[in-house]
């Protein structure tokens, strides 16, 4: 990767968002502002850690797949004791039910939507063909559909009225996805109100494996929330009812940080664990907040995540870490070993970035004795490297504040979403070097295929940039190269930053495969 002197990195930026670096970021390592609950929180640790559902299907399509049937509707959580949470939920419910399929086995999800808002379903981490990727424009409108909803110009998409069929052919690894709302311009608001959940693939080189299994293998949706005084979500929208008006406050233009940790849902959850190694999911589906997560121990050294696998499925081998920082998109598949400590003791998963009531998620403890026969080897998985050829195609994407119309916004290459135009036609089957330059954190994400992390600032990749990434953690003032390779699929497909309040002003490009 090719070296980058301070002054060199400002001039490719440009004046008015080198100007942005310098002022700096957030609290403690984030690019947002943190809303204030009005709701009386309760203690850490009392509620019990929930676990979604698992999605089951109905039947068989046509085509021989199996067919699931999701109704994303309004619901209502007890997510604050006491207090009743309404919610957009993937069959009225936050998450919502974890989808578990086979690699190279086709699946269809046929979405209804009986919310009061359009919806547009993407499967984040899938290789998924145009049609069914969730493309921001293709709106499923309620089913009783009201009108008036934005047009957004001449911005037309694949509008249809109450239910969409999803393909997916799952011709990828085994990996942790995740399935969220992606609508242009109301994205933020509609993953913050609950539509999310994962979706996790598996295959038969992960199923050889001694990893843990069953109970002692955790999906852990972690995000973080506010909440109002009545328990409904605090969420500083200029349109409340995501109906035209898209944007928040302009205090909260950075990216919306909330007060309360969730994970899978629950604020400061515990789990009862055997004395035996567990497999944890983690999923970072906030908004704007990065975490830096750590297992600390009562007088002890912190108990080392094991990664096993990041956002593309398993790793060539394991990396010990003694904490992790993730940004908001990126998925950590780690492996604890509860063992090396005493039946008895509490185990708490911190936030090494958070501040105040943030800077906890959650705790295990530890309560049983108990057989345990998975283990971890040495190696896990096969991983084709990504090797560019002397020559390849090198594209630069500058992430920067700039203007969407008459407003400030957040753009790629000075430019906010069209999606008629696109700033990049990609040949299938031809590894690339796209080079991601920031102003200020920007998670990034890609669409259809993943790709490997070549190296940061003139130096080697990050300790978390191992195997297949969909979503890369961007922070200021640094260039990231990485390769890219599309295969299979043809047609639009987007790029964007996963900090969702600056996707949804307009931090996202279309890219073309032909």
């Amino acid at each position: 990767m090719t070296g980058f002197s301070r002054r060199g990195f400002l001039g490719l930026l440009g004046g008015a968002a080198a100007m942005t670096v310098l002022a700096g970021c957030g609290p403690r390592g984030q690019t947002g502002v943190e809303l204030a609950s009005r709701a009386s929180l309760p203690e850490a640790f009392r509620v019990p850690l929930p676990v979604p559902p698992i999605a089951r299907p109905v039947g068989v399509d046509p085509s021989g797949a199996q067919l699931y049937r999701i109704t994303q509707r309004v619901g209502q959580a007890e997510i604050l004791p006491g207090l009743r949470t309404p919610i957009l939920g993937y069959d009225g419910i936050f998450p919502g039910p974890t989808f578990e399929s086979r690699s190279g086995r086709p699946i269809v999800v046929r979405h209804r939507n009986e919310l009061p808002v359009p919806t547009v379903a993407h499967l984040h981490g899938g290789h998924t063909p145009p049609e069914s990727d969730g493309w921001p424009l293709d709106l499923v409108l309620p089913v009783d559909d009201p009108g008036g909803w934005m047009q957004h110009g001449s911005m037309v998409g694949d509008v249809v009225k109450g239910e969409r069929e999803h393909r997916y052919p799952l011709a990828q690894r085994a990996a942790t996805l995740w399935y969220h709302d992606h609508r242009m311009d109301f994205t933020a608001p509609a993953v913050y109100r609950g539509l999310a959940g994962f979706h996790i693939v598996r295959d038969d080189v992960e199923d050889a494996l001694p990893l843990p299994r069953g109970d002692r293998e955790l999906p852990l949706m972690i995000v973080d929330r506010a909440f109002n005084a009545d328990g409904s979500f605090a969420y500083p929208g200029l349109d409340q009812a995501m109906r035209s008006l898209p944007g928040v406050e302009d205090n909260w233009m950075e990216g919306v940080l909330g007060d309360v940790a969730l994970v899978n849902g629950a604020p400061w959850p515990v789990h009862d664990v055997d004395a035996a190694r567990y497999r944890l999911r983690i999923l970072n589906a906030s908004n704007a907040r990065r975490y830096g997560l750590a297992l600390t121990v009562p007088g002890g050294p912190a108990l080392p995540l094991v990664q096993i696998g990041s956002d593309g499925g398993l790793l060539a081998a394991p990396i010990e870490h003694q904490s992790i920082e993730t940004a908001p998109g990126e998925r950590f598949d780690v492996i604890v070993d509860f063992a090396v400590v005493p039946v008895g003791t509490e185990v708490t998963l911190v936030n090494q970035l958070g501040t105040g009531r943030m800077a906890e998620i959650m705790k295990f403890r530890v309560v049983r004795a108990a057989k345990d026969d998975s283990a971890v080897p040495p190696r896990l998985a096969d991983v084709e490297p990504l090797v560019p050829a002397a020559g390849a195609t090198l594209r630069t994407f500058q992430f920067t504040r700039g203007k969407v119309g008459r407003h400030a916004g957040w753009t790629i290459n000075g430019t906010s979403f069209d999606p008629d135009r696109s700033i990049a036609d990609i040949p299938l089957g031809q590894t690339e070097i796209w080079r991601f330059v920031s102003d200020v954190h920007h998670p990034v994400h890609v669409h259809l295929d993943a790709f490997q992390v070549l190296g940061r600032g003139g130096r080697e990749p990050g300790p978390y940039d191992a195997g297949w990434k969909d979503t890369v953690d961007l922070p200021p003032a640094e260039i990231l190269e990485v390769a890219v390779r599309f295969t299979d699929h043809t047609g639009r497909f987007v790029l964007h930053c996963h900090n969702l309040e600056h996707e949804d002003m307009a931090m996202m490009a279309t890219i073309r495969t032909v």
